[in-house]
Order: structure tokens, then sequence, then C-alpha cells
């Protein structure tokens, strides 16, 4: 089995365990767990494979995917009650997940494309959509409105990926940099509250100011 198919594994692993996790804040039943798992587990990748055309998609091409994620979900599901603090397991293990999708993103859309640009453009989608599409149907606040560092770890991460595999670094070397500064970035944003500046709006112009004068 190849690193990136590893990584592409644990990411899904990951991102189901949180989909799964976010089932359990919500005291779904089973096939809310296996629902959430899958979704939050394959979005990010199946975005990716879309905007990339590749048809069909991974999890399409290769079912073990899907199993993975319910094999989670049942898991998560059986033993989701004994852990008292869920949402902080939740968050960690999104950062985990980022940092690996982040990598295995980036590759296979430089694999396809040959485009540093585009690869780390479906690094950054496939490390972030499957935990902005966990938010979103479970009716949480999203994660993109939330103040610490989020994409943009993902971001970086996808980036060093890249840059690296540019300077001829084995492919080992190149995904540990991705890794490592994507998980830096967001563990730092979870642990010490880092967030990038923030837009401050100033007071418009009266509306009588902002209007041509008329000439008379």
């Amino acid at each position: 089995m190849s690193l990136l198919m590893v990584l592409d594994y644990a990411g899904v692993a990951l991102f189901a365990a949180t989909g799964a996790l976010a089932a359990s804040r919500k005291q779904l039943d089973l096939i809310g767990f296996l629902f959430f798992a899958a979704a939050t587990g394959v979005g990010g990748g199946t975005l990716r494979d879309l905007v990339l055309g590749q048809a069909p998609v991974f999890w399409v091409k290769d079912p073990t995917y899907l199993v993975i994620c319910a094999g989670v979900g049942i898991f998560v599901f059986l033993t989701a009650h004994r852990v008292e603090w869920r949402y902080r397991m939740l968050i960690w293990l999104d950062a985990v997940g980022l940092s690996a999708y982040s990598v295995m993103g980036a590759a296979k859309g430089f694999a396809v494309t040959q485009s540093p640009t585009i690869a780390i453009v479906t690094g950054t989608m496939t490390a972030t959509f499957g935990g902005i599409l966990r938010d979103l149907i479970a009716n949480e606040p999203s994660i993109l409105l939330r103040p610490e560092i989020y994409v943009t770890a993902a971001l970086a991460g996808a980036s060093a990926y890249t840059a690296t595999h540019l300077l001829g670094l084995p492919l080992a070397y190149s995904s540990a940099a991705g890794i490592f500064v994507a998980f830096a970035l967001r563990g730092g944003a979870l642990h010490h509250g880092w967030t990038l500046p923030r837009y401050r709006p100033r007071a418009g112009r009266p509306p009588d100011e902002a209007l041509p004068r008329k000439k008379d």
C-alpha cells in the first residue's frame, strides 16, 4: 500500500470519526451516525474528483472508503458515550484529518493536472469541505465563521507539500512537510487561539455627502 493511499484512508477515517461524533452530539440513531460519517469522510474527496473531472469518483471506484466510514460510524456509535470530552476530540481529529487530506488532495491535483496552483487549490478543498459539510448538515456554526485559523492551515499544508515536491524531495519528506505545516498551524490555532487579522470597517459617510451635489 502506497503512502498516499495510507493518507487517503487515514483522512477518510478521521473525518468520518468527526462526522460520527457530531451525530453523537445530536443524539441520532445508528443510521444518522452512518450518514454523518460517510458525508464527512468522503465529502472533500468527492468535490475534488468532480472538479478534476475524475469520474466515477474515488469511493465508487473503491468501495473500501465507504466500508471504512461505516466501520468508524458504528464504532463511534458504540463508544461515544464513554467519552466526556467529545467536542474536544472532534476538533483535534478534524485537525489531523485536515493535515493528511491537504497533502492527499494536493498530490492528486498535481498528478492529474501537473499544475502547482491546481494542486494547492485541490489540497485546500479536499481538506476543508468535509468539515464544512459536517457543520452544515449538523446545523452547527460553520467552521468558516469561527475566528481561529482553519482554511489557512489547509492552504499552507498543501503549499508546503507542493513546494517540496517541486524541489524533488522524496514523497515521504514532502508529505511530512505538508502534514507538519498544516497541523502546526491548526493545532496552534486550537491551543493558542491564533487568528488572522480581521476586517474592521470604518464609519460610512453621511448619505448627503456620498451623493453627488446638484449644480445650481
